[in-house]
């Protein structure tokens, strides 16, 4: 992913936002704050030629040594091409970018309404660590989220 990609990434992430189940954000950031919070080498687009069909990124869950091995994702993929195995696909690489880097836990928060990224994240290996209940207001209404893990085999 490059900021050559940034405008159809930022449609796809703001169609998310739409929706309503995919971000406790409200706003897309400007690909200077996307770019400062992403880890490069663990962001990924999926492409059919030359049109972005979706995207996945990590970041750091924090800054201390001892957890320089975790990361958080995000999976976002446009609405009108939902089902056809892209967010598979991005995960796929994904993890095989974390496994090389020697990443052992890849880790997501996900709205329990938002059942498809759900079961996306549990056919790529992902397990249910446990729900997040009333964790943060969105849009003044508290939400829970699923936190969900995969952990190197490696």
């Amino acid at each position: 992913m490059t900021a050559g990609d940034w405008p159809a990434v930022e449609a796809i992430y703001e169609a998310g936002l739409a929706a309503g189940n995919a971000t406790f954000e409200t706003t897309t950031p400007t690909w200077e704050q996307f770019d400062a919070g992403k880890l490069r080498d663990h962001r990924f687009v999926a492409t059919d030629g030359t049109r972005i069909l979706g995207w996945v990124a990590a970041s750091p869950v924090s800054t201390r040594d001892v957890y320089a091995g975790v990361v958080e994702h995000s999976v976002y993929v446009d609405p009108a091409h939902a089902g056809r195995g892209i967010g598979t696909a991005l995960l796929q690489a994904l993890i095989a970018s974390t496994e090389t880097a020697g990443i052992w836990t890849v880790q997501s928060s996900i709205f329990p309404e938002n059942t498809a990224s759900l079961a996306l994240h549990h056919r790529a290996g992902f397990r249910t660590i446990g729900t997040r209940e009333r964790i943060a207001q969105y849009h003044g209404l508290w939400r829970d989220t699923i936190l969900v893990e995969r952990r190197s085999r490696t």
